[in-house]
This record gives C-alpha cells, structure tokens and sequence, in this order.
C-alpha cells in the first residue's frame, strides 16, 4: 500500500500564498472594496435578488452565520428603513445601521429568544444562510460538515419562516445534496438553484432557494 505523504510546511506556504495571490486579484474582492460591501458574498446575494426578487421594501430578513455583513448590508438596503434585519453569527460582526446583530450560536435557546424578542410581533419574509465550514481540502470531512450546517439552517427556517416566505442557503454539491433537495421540496412550492457569476466557476457552491413555505 502507498501511503500519502503529509504535506510539507513549504508547500503548505506555497498555497496558501497562491490562495492570497487569488484572493486579492479577484475582481470581485476589489470590487468590494470600491464599492463599500465587506465581502465578495455582497454580489452573490445582489445578482440573485435581481433575478429573482427576493426583497422588498417593509420585509422582515433573518441572515443566519452573517459575519462579515455582506448579505446583512445588501439586505438592509433592500429592505428599506421600515425594513427589519436580524443577523447573527457565532463570529463578532461590526454594526451595520438598521441591522439587530445578535452574537452567538443560533441553534441555542438563549440566541434563538434574542432573535425572536428582537422580532416582535413582526413576521419573517425571508431566511438567508451563507454558512459554511472552515474548509480542510478533504471531502470527506467537508462535506458533512458543511450539510449539518444547512440542515440548521432549514431548521430554523421552519421555526420562523412566515407562509408563502422564502428562505436561501449556500449548499455545496455532494453527498447528501440529493436528499436536502427533496426535503426542501417537500416544504416549499418551488425550488431553484442558483450560480451566481461571483461563485468562483470551480468551487462546488450553489445555492437552493425555496419560495413559498408550507407552514
């Protein structure tokens, strides 16, 4: 049997340094910066409300795993000031105007009440959810990593989710896509993927977004 060699730490260097170099050329990185959005995530979101027309004005948007704030500043705008955004994320998240950010794990009692206390009376249009792992390169830690975070966020979703509201997350094509898809079908009216032009065209990231929930 041949055994797999760990990587040495100059080729660990080397690729990470080809990931800065990548990142920092990107033109939607450097668009961000002139534009005034905190990550390159800013157009994912933008072209996909475009298209499908996922805001308007007075909704009520929850943005789950938010941090840095990119999704949070485009849905604010959208939204309006008589708009309501509630993000959260395990990460600290500098203020963004208009936008409630509750600090801590969204799957536990005491964030998901500051959440609801947050909201009010006020129904939810629409669930966001950019999660994702930090990756390891190795599928098969990867993967199940990234769908127990979806699963959350649908979870979550069915908990606060208005009827007939939508709800989008980040999914990565793999083991266990197949399955999540059916549940979502099974659980809102229609359901389309989505490539934005500013998902890097390797990268296994999609997006599933589910329109019309059957509460």
């Amino acid at each position: 049997m041949t055994r797999a060699r760990k990587p040495s730490a100059g080729k660990k260097a080397s690729a990470d340094n080809g990931w800065m170099k990548e990142h920092f050329d990107d033109v939607w990185v450097k668009r961000s910066w002139s534009d005034g959005y905190r990550s390159r995530a800013s157009y994912k979101l933008l072209e996909i409300d475009d298209r499908d027309r996922l805001f308007a004005p007075g909704m009520s948007v929850v943005d789950l795993g938010a941090a840095p704030g990119g999704w949070s500043q485009v849905a604010m705008a959208r939204v309006g000031d008589h708009g309501r955004v509630i993000a959260t994320d395990i990460l600290e998240m500098d203020a963004i105007a208009g936008v409630d950010f509750i600090q801590g794990d969204f799957t536990e009692e005491q964030t998901l009440h500051a959440m609801l206390e947050a909201l009010g009376d006020r129904p939810v249009n629409v669930v966001l959810s950019d999660m994702a792992p930090n990756m390891s390169g190795q599928m098969a830690i990867d993967q199940p990593g990234a769908m127990y975070l979806v699963e959350l966020a649908l979870d979550m979703a069915q908990q606060v989710l208005m009827p007939g509201g939508d709800f989008l997350t980040k999914i990565f094509q793999g083991e266990g896509f197949d399955q999540y898809l059916k549940e979502m079908r099974l659980r809102f009216d229609k359901v389309v993927t989505r490539k934005p032009e500013a998902s890097r065209p390797r990268s296994r990231e999609v997006y599933l977004l589910g329109r019309g929930f059957r509460a």
